[in-house]
């Protein structure tokens, strides 16, 4: 059965003293205050698309895997997962970068890193991200 997720943005203002608020409709778990400046520059408290797209990787990414390895015959005890989205003011979105530390009880070195491959591959908001380079560090944590 498909899913839709909702969220919406209300802007107000031209693009460099602007402002807008997204908010998560779906999950109603808040809003979050963006700005060109927190895009561009230092976040300040505020959120960015780039954020937002690096917090979806990595929760896609920690699902892929858990599944990958559960489906290989291993459970995750812990995945730790972080995306950093780069954004290139005039270019656009270049990358996302996955940094995974797992503690995978009985798995070897050469699976685990196969399997992260796999998940990094699989994992669906990587098949949305084709566009951009999708670079991958994964260790077996102990």
């Amino acid at each position: 059965m498909a899913t839709t997720r909702t969220a919406h943005t209300v802007w107000n203002g031209d693009l460099m003293t602007g402002a807008g608020n997204t908010t998560l409709d779906s999950s109603g778990l808040g809003n979050f205050d963006v700005t060109w400046k927190a895009r561009a520059e230092a976040a300040e408290g505020k959120t960015s698309p780039e954020e937002l797209i690096a917090a979806a990787h990595s929760a896609c990414f920690s699902m892929a895997f858990s599944n990958a390895l559960a489906q290989a015959g291993h459970t995750a005890e812990e995945i730790n997962t972080k995306a950093d989205v780069t954004f290139q003011p005039g270019t656009g979105i270049t990358g996302s970068h996955l940094t995974v530390s797992a503690r995978v009880p009985g798995i070897s070195a050469d699976d685990f890193q196969r399997l992260a491959e796999e998940a990094k591959t699989g994992c669906p908001v990587s098949a949305a991200l084709t566009g951009i380079e999708i670079t991958l560090d994964a260790t077996l944590a102990s």
